[in-house]
């Protein structure tokens, strides 16, 4: 019995560790954009109704230092159960529409999988953020 209870409670606390929490997501990702291969870091934060959002901190473009700022993603909510944050609105600078999103944090918190689509997430396209500890000096 006593036996029992402690893989019980082994069980429990290690489920713990290595679940996810909402707000794990928050933090400052380096990308590169799949279009145009300029590089970029997006600042993940929490917004005023709760959802997640992403803006524009730093780009290594001069052109581009108009964009930050630009709040490019809004709307992502946590789904514990599937361990991913859904229901995520991107707006992409410099093209007409609105896509869905949905992300995942992978690597044990160093990778975050973004990914953008039109109707049903088979027509679409995941890019890799890589986190980073400081926003990047503008040159």
């Amino acid at each position: 019995m006593k036996r029992s209870f402690t893989l019980i409670l082994i069980t429990i606390l290690c489920a713990s560790c290595f679940a996810q929490k909402a707000d794990d997501i928050l933090g400052i990702y380096f990308c590169v954009d799949p279009f145009s291969k300029k590089q970029s870091q997006a600042e993940i934060y929490k917004a005023k109704d709760g959802t997640y959002e992403a803006k524009v901190v730093w780009t290594n473009d001069p052109g581009g230092y108009d964009q930050i700022g630009l709040v490019f993603m809004r709307g992502l909510t946590y789904n514990a159960k599937e361990n991913e944050y859904q229901n995520g609105k991107i707006k992409y600078p410099g093209k007409n529409g609105t896509y869905k999103a949905y992300v995942r944090i992978v690597d044990g918190g160093k990778t975050l999988k973004m990914r953008g689509y039109l109707g049903v997430s088979l027509f679409g396209m995941t890019v890799d953020w890589k986190r980073e500890d400081k926003v990047r000096p503008l040159k």
